[in-house]
């Protein structure tokens, strides 16, 4: 439907034009806008089908100036920028974020903040009011985003839980326990005993769980624990090779390793390969996450798959709810064990 103002011009639709075009005033109009609180679903229907026809599109900045909100979300990755291009974990949640909240009508605004200068910065910003709620990404223990965020009362979720802040703080993660003791019982079905693993992080959530998940698995099968089994890595692909030759390293017997994510197992499947290691008949090779990294290697990638549509969905309501008023909630996921050709 065309708009046009006393001089033949073509206009933007107000919302009296909603108004008139729905048979309704402009108070309900103005409800249905800002929730739809005392308004009867068929008036609702009336004005959300009126929006449709004339096109109208709501001037956020006057919203925000009645209701107090900036009606955006923020997506804080407290990471370093290369890590955000490297990761493609990063920009599937991203994405699902992004359409789980165009549902709603409200857009996301994506803030990097690597270094303790761009954290003070964002912590700034957020804190006065420019977002409504943050989705938290890659949260390490000792940082102090999340902890200052909750004490300025900024509805948060994060992805994984936490380390430190326990039920404080809101949390939709995947059950990295779970999927690393399926992934590791799946190698010790295979016959492997000297499975190492390259770590992630372990001052973040998932590097913990995972490598409890992998020590469990291995005390539970009989096989004694071995600390030249394991290595340190970081969730890059360098970390992953650097690991895996540290592994090799010192435990040349080695006929399994599990990687804490697609990503370093790359790197892995690269330091085997130079070694003259064949995969998956010498040495068997798990990772996790189930991203694009696990089928853009040859032999793709045994891994555990993460359901990221449901986490970026999950995060975007729990969010949405807490602003609504809603208490802090957390939501654990279940992994699915995903058997290609590294194993």
């Amino acid at each position: 439907m065309t708009m046009t103002n006393a001089g033949g011009r073509r206009r933007p639709p107000t919302i009296h034009d909603v108004a008139r075009e729905a048979g309704v005033s402009r108070g309900t109009v103005s409800r249905v806008l800002n929730g739809g609180h005392y308004v009867s679903p068929a008036a609702q229907e009336a004005v959300n089908a009126a929006i449709r026809r004339t096109g109208y599109v709501v001037n956020r900045h006057a919203r925000s100036l009645i209701t107090g909100r900036s009606d955006s979300i923020g997506f804080l990755l407290t990471e370093p920028q290369e890590r955000f291009f490297e990761d493609p974990n990063f920009n599937v949640l991203l994405r699902g974020c992004t359409q789980a909240l165009a549902g709603h009508d409200v857009p996301l605004l994506l803030m990097l903040a690597g270094t303790e200068d761009e954290r003070r910065r964002i912590t700034r910003y957020i804190t006065a009011g420019h977002v409504d709620g943050v989705l938290l990404v890659s949260s390490h223990s000792g940082d102090p985003v999340a902890e200052q965020l909750r004490e300025a009362g900024v509805p948060l979720v994060a992805c994984g839980k936490p380390i430190g802040l326990g039920s404080k703080v809101s949390y939709v993660a995947a059950d990295d326990r779970d999927g690393a003791r399926d992934m590791v019982k799946h190698l010790v079905s295979l016959g492997r005993r000297r499975i190492g693993m390259v770590t992630g992080p372990l001052d973040t959530p998932g590097g913990v769980e995972r490598l409890a998940g992998y020590r469990e698995v291995l005390a539970e099968a009989g096989i004694e624990a071995d600390d030249r089994l394991v290595a340190s890595g970081d969730y890059s692909r360098a970390s992953g090779e650097a690991g895996a030759e540290q592994l090799l390293d010192r435990a040349a017997d080695m006929d399994a390793v599990f990687v804490a994510s697609d990503l370093m197992a790359q790197g892995v499947l690269a330091a085997l390969h130079k070694a003259g290691r064949r995969v998956p008949e010498d040495v068997a090779v798990g990772g996790f996450d189930d991203s694009p990294a696990a089928t853009a290697v040859t032999p793709a990638l045994t891994t555990i798959r993460q359901p990221w549509d449901r986490i970026s969905n999950e995060m975007v309501r729990v969010l949405l709810a807490q602003i609504g008023g809603d208490d802090p909630a957390a939501v654990i996921l279940p992994t699915e064990l995903v058997r290609r050709d590294s194993t």
